[in-house]
């Protein structure tokens, strides 16, 4: 199984509705998905809970990582592991704080029966934040195009004690950052500047590609479609409207190189 976890150590920049259609696509290219929300506030488990492939496992994110023994997982495709108001809760536990990592780490690395496992994480850094990082294989950072997001990589990246680099190096060394993933993503000037200051500060730490052009930086557009295919908790090529194929269009080589990166790009079978 493959972990990919999407982060970003402020709220707001849409990751949870890159996380839940992520899981979607990968769902439609017949993977087995695991999806665990460890945000207390669940955006990621309202939209999944109500989607007719998700089945919605008797435990919470919460118990999954309080438990003393293996939850039972039932034997499905799509499984979501919902997220749960008492997740605030576990960081004002330290004592327990080595037993929450463990135990996930544990579970994940023993689980055989699904192929991709999507984690998506509060936006505070905790214990809950840090434990992931900790399972994961892959790191993907969803950021908005304005000055406090982009003041904000410097703790992604080097926080003393959840930032990326020192995960990596102390605790996870398979880790791989996949990288920043511009979100909600609009054609102003305001916009278009940030986005150049981004590729001239941090280019290297971009999700990008290389193509006959030259390098291809990988960007989510703000597109009203994405929010409705949320609140109607349908992957975002199922709603029928033509705003939301367009939207679809512009979105899919994201994930795709997402995918690919991750050694999932072909997928069980060909998504039309």
């Amino acid at each position: 199984m493959k972990t990919i976890v999407l982060a970003n150590q402020k709220g707001g920049v849409g990751k949870s509705a890159i996380a839940t259609q992520l899981a979607h696509y990968f769902h439609r290219l017949s993977y087995s998905v695991l999806f665990i929300d460890l945000d207390h506030q669940q955006n990621s488990s309202r939209p999944l809970r109500l989607h007719g492939d998700v089945t919605c496992a008797a435990f919470s994110a919460c118990q999954l990582m309080d438990a003393d023994s293996r939850p039972e997982f039932p034997k499905v495709d799509f499984l979501l592991v919902p997220g749960s108001a008492d997740l605030s809760t576990l960081e004002r536990r330290p004592e327990r704080h080595n037993h929450f990592a463990s135990r996930l780490r544990t579970i994940l690395s023993e689980m055989t029966c699904f192929d991709v496992c999507i984690i998506d994480t509060n936006p505070n850094p905790d214990i809950r934040y840090g434990s992931a990082l900790i399972c994961a294989d892959y790191l993907l950072a969803p950021i908005q195009l304005n000055q406090e997001a982009m003041e904000g990589i410097a703790a992604l990246l080097d926080h003393p004690r959840y930032g990326l680099a020192r995960k990596k190096a102390v605790l996870n060394a398979r880790l791989v950052f996949l990288g920043l993933l511009p979100n909600m993503v609009e054609p102003t000037p305001f916009q278009r500047a940030n986005l150049r200051l981004l590729i001239s500060r941090f280019s290297s730490r971009l999700l990008s590609a290389r193509t006959e052009g030259g390098e291809w930086f990988a960007q989510i557009p703000k597109r009203s479609a994405i929010a409705e295919a949320q609140a109607a908790s349908v992957f975002l090529p199922d709603l029928e409207k033509t705003a939301a194929r367009h939207a679809w269009r512009e979105i899919r080589p994201a994930f795709e190189l997402i995918a690919d990166r991750m050694g999932l790009g072909h997928g069980k079978r060909r998504f039309a």
